[in-house]
């Protein structure tokens, strides 16, 4: 669990504290009509888990209390499995204020804990045939949630990937497809594995040291030309299970005494089909099935006076 490397709300940066403003903003654009018929009668909701699994979201879910005058006590550790009926949390506060914050915060909650709950069943079974890789989410996500989304993976065990196109140079078979026809005009015909050591020097001539390349590869001849250009990842894109395993184990023979780098696997991978793509000479798994589609952990508030 990720909560053994400690409060992973200390990775969020300050603006996230907007992305809450806006939330709310959208929920009640304008007037508030069943926080008229409340008031301002001051009481407590018990925050109820309705279903199984990992709780996820903790500091959105105190932030949009936050900053409707209200607290919330937890009385779970972040990234612990509950299971229904359990009292997790009560938020304390004016009727109307929790009332005016339950429905964006609970949906916060429950997606983001049903990504650490599908990303902790997934690695689980991986763990269980042995692998001791890296499992990792993707980069199809929610527009304008993607921070949720990515704390989420972090907090049921997954590797976030990259966070951003400016987390680390993916060229993926468009941006080497489109490197390769930049040579047409000059009557070069190119193919893709040709225009891959152009591509990948480019893009370690304006990422610098720090910034790690990664190519997407459909075959061994175009993951030979990445690793020999001085790629640091090979993805081995929708290859059979049979033939990831071939494929890794020969490039990490070849190559392995002679370049660093890693091999990850990527392209239809679901809980159901995981574990026949990745061996030992397999560094990383990347999938969107642990994220995008995923159901939610259910929860509920109910209210109660003091």
């Amino acid at each position: 669990m990720a909560a053994a490397h400690g409060d992973l709300r200390h990775l969020l940066p300050g603006n996230y504290k907007r992305h809450i403003t806006a939330w709310l903003e959208e929920d009640c654009p304008s007037l508030d009509y069943g926080g008229f018929v409340v008031g301002e009668s001051e009481g407590e909701a018990r925050l109820l888990g309705k279903s199984q699994g990992i709780v996820a979201g903790v500091p959105f879910f105190d932030e949009v209390f936050t900053q409707l005058g209200c607290t919330t006590e937890w009385h779970i550790r972040e990234g612990e499995a509950i299971t229904p009926i359990q009292h997790c949390a009560t938020v304390r506060g004016p009727i109307r204020q929790i009332l005016l914050g339950e429905r964006v915060a609970l949906n916060i909650l429950a997606r983001c804990s049903g990504i650490a709950s599908k990303s902790a069943t997934m690695l689980s079974a991986l763990r269980a045939e042995g692998w001791q890789g890296i499992l990792a989410g993707t980069r199809k996500t929610t527009p304008g949630f993607r921070l949720v989304e990515k704390y989420g993976m972090l907090a049921g065990g997954a590797d976030p990937h990259r966070h951003d196109l400016s987390s680390m140079t993916m060229l993926k078979d468009n941006h080497v497809w489109a490197c390769a026809n930049k040579q047409l005009g000059t009557g070069v015909e190119e193919s893709i594995a040709g225009a891959i050591p152009r591509a990948v020097a480019a893009a370690k001539a304006t990422g610098g040291f720090s910034t790690k390349v990664e190519v997407e590869c459909r075959s061994v001849e175009e993951a030979d030309a990445a690793i020999e250009a001085g790629a640091d990842v090979i993805m081995l894109d929708n290859f059979t299970g049979e033939g990831v395993r071939a494929a890794a184990r020969e490039l990490k023979g070849r190559w392995g005494s002679k370049k660093a780098f890693l091999i990850e696997v990527s392209g239809g991978l679901t809980e159901e089909n995981a574990a026949a793509h990745v061996c030992e000479d397999v560094d990383i798994l990347s999938t969107s099935s642990i994220h995008q589609g995923t159901g939610i952990v259910d929860f509920s508030l109910k209210v109660s006076l003091r």
